[in-house]
């Protein structure tokens, strides 16, 4: 008997090493893993911000498109062959500068029938009124012949087109020896002024031009959203092929009547730029966002901080250690922090809501984990802020 028990001491022994060994590397493999600075991930639930002073803002956000304040197109008056253009596409020209023109023939030969018969007219007119004669019937024939003229006059100069306003040709819609139908006159000057002419068998102006020294942008914003946007409200608009690039905006219009397209109902919004950065160019893609509230030197917090239930809101403050559930009046809910206009002060730690994913044999209760890091409300174990978890969730 004796010698058995001797035998047996030493697998006890071996057994016990066993033991501590596999207990020692399994805290040493948890350490490894989780970092020297880490705590448990119960901990991560009791993250605390500080109650501050500043501006909060609220902002609403849609893509959008550059493009020139000032647009204008020119048409032939007169149709005609055109027989010289003067500019190219990119070059800037100043107002009344000529553009293009068409065979002035025909509209000459016009002119010159057209005087002579007001020629004649006026000829009658003074037989007339020498014989003492009634001259109703010459004066209205020497009316509508000075009519002619001036209309055939009009034609003439129509085959001369000229800038309407100072900018750059954006598109030449026409080439030398086509036809101009001469369906209108040249419009311009005013913001993104619609084609009012018509050449050849485009429905575009012969020229186009673009005053590209004032730019604007337009973007699509869902209705939802629409409806707290308002003029010279302040917005911030980023270039998205300008790395870094960024402008101060301020909205200059929002359409009246809304745009559907795959059931889906935006409002136009347009936005004038106060400086235009360097290599900007019409056309390209923008990210705007509008700024539609802020509140300066406002007391806040941020917004993952409050509780709302119905229209009543509460935050977790921490005094002394413990957390004491407080209620509160907002004001402003900005894009990241929360207005509030009561029940708190500044330097106040509060709690952050934070979802901790639920695992096996854990559970979750207002946002943190049933029982752990000892917020209230926890499973038997759990204690006050900062105390350690105990076995709720089960």
């Amino acid at each position: 008997m004796p010698a058995r028990l001797t035998l047996r001491r030493p697998a006890v022994a071996v057994n016990a090493a066993i033991v501590v060994a596999l207990a020692a590397g399994g805290f040493w493999a948890y350490r490894t893993l989780a970092g020297p600075g880490s705590t448990p991930a119960a901990n991560a639930a009791t993250r605390t911000v500080a109650v501050q002073r500043g501006t909060v803002t609220k902002t609403v956000t849609a893509d959008g498109t550059v493009g020139s304040a000032s647009t204008a197109t020119a048409g032939f008056v007169t149709a005609g062959t055109v027989t010289s253009i003067t500019v190219r596409v990119g070059q800037r020209v100043t107002k009344g500068q000529v553009l293009a023109k068409v065979d002035p023939a025909a509209a000459q030969r016009s002119l010159d029938a057209a005087e002579a018969d007001l020629d004649a007219a006026r000829d009658s007119l003074g037989r007339a009124e020498d014989a003492g004669e009634s001259t109703d019937s010459a004066e209205s024939a020497v009316t509508q012949a000075e009519l002619a003229v001036d209309d055939a006059e009009a034609a003439v100069a129509g085959t001369v087109l000229k800038a309407p306003m100072a900018g750059t040709v954006t598109a030449v819609n026409g080439a030398v020896g086509s036809t101009s139908s001469g369906s209108g006159a040249s419009q311009g000057g005013g913001n993104q002024s619609s084609a009012g002419t018509q050449s050849s068998s485009t429905s575009e102006g012969f020229v186009e031009l673009q005053d590209l020294t004032k730019m604007q942008v337009t973007a699509a914003f869902p209705e939802a959203d629409t409806t707290k946007i308002k003029e010279r409200q302040a917005a911030t608009v980023t270039w998205n092929a300008l790395s870094g690039t960024s402008a101060a905006a301020r909205v200059t219009a929002v359409d009246p009547s809304a745009t559907t397209e795959n059931n889906v109902v935006t409002y136009g919004v347009t936005l004038s730029l106060d400086k235009v950065p360097s290599g900007v160019r019409a056309g390209q893609t923008v990210s705007v966002a509008v700024t539609t509230g802020r509140a300066e030197n406002a007391l806040m917090v941020s917004s993952a901080a409050i509780t709302t239930v119905g229209n009543r809101h509460s935050v977790t403050v921490v005094d002394g250690g413990t957390p004491q559930v407080r209620p509160v009046e907002i004001g402003l809910q900005g894009d990241s922090a929360t207005q509030i206009t009561s029940g708190l002060e500044a330097g106040e730690r509060v709690v952050l809501r934070v979802t901790t994913p639920a695992t096996s044999g854990a559970g979750t209760q207002g946002g943190f984990p049933a029982g752990g890091a000892g917020f209230p409300g926890g499973g038997p174990g759990g204690g006050n802020f900062g105390g350690g978890g105990g076995r709720g969730g089960r």
